[in-house]
């Protein structure tokens, strides 16, 4: 399954449910207490970590979804950009970006 099915499919799945499709700010409120949800499964490393990941996806697709998004097609230019971008470590170990994407 590619990014821009799996982003149908969740949003059909919503909309089946009678989930919320038009709060943006709740979304975002709901995806925070996903992430929240993720960071307790990994640190008491429960068995539904990657369920809890999967979770925080779906949420992304929706508000990508509810914005007229294409996250397949985000994604990949994102991808790229990333790749194009060259970093030097400082003193310290940090990288730091010098050539932008």
């Amino acid at each position: 399954m590619d990014i821009r099915d799996a982003q149908k499919r969740a949003w059909d799945n919503k909309v089946a449910k009678g989930f919320n499709t038009s709060d943006v700010a709740l979304e975002f409120g709901l995806l925070t207490a996903e992430v929240g949800e993720a960071f307790t499964a990994w640190r008491k490393r429960k068995p539904d970590f990657g369920e809890e990941l999967a979770d925080i996806a779906l949420y992304v697709m929706a508000l990508a979804e509810m914005n007229g998004i294409d996250l397949d097609e985000e994604i990949d230019s994102k991808i790229h950009k990333n790749a194009k971008r060259v970093y030097i470590k400082d003193e310290h170990g940090t990288p730091h970006r010098v050539v932008e994407g």
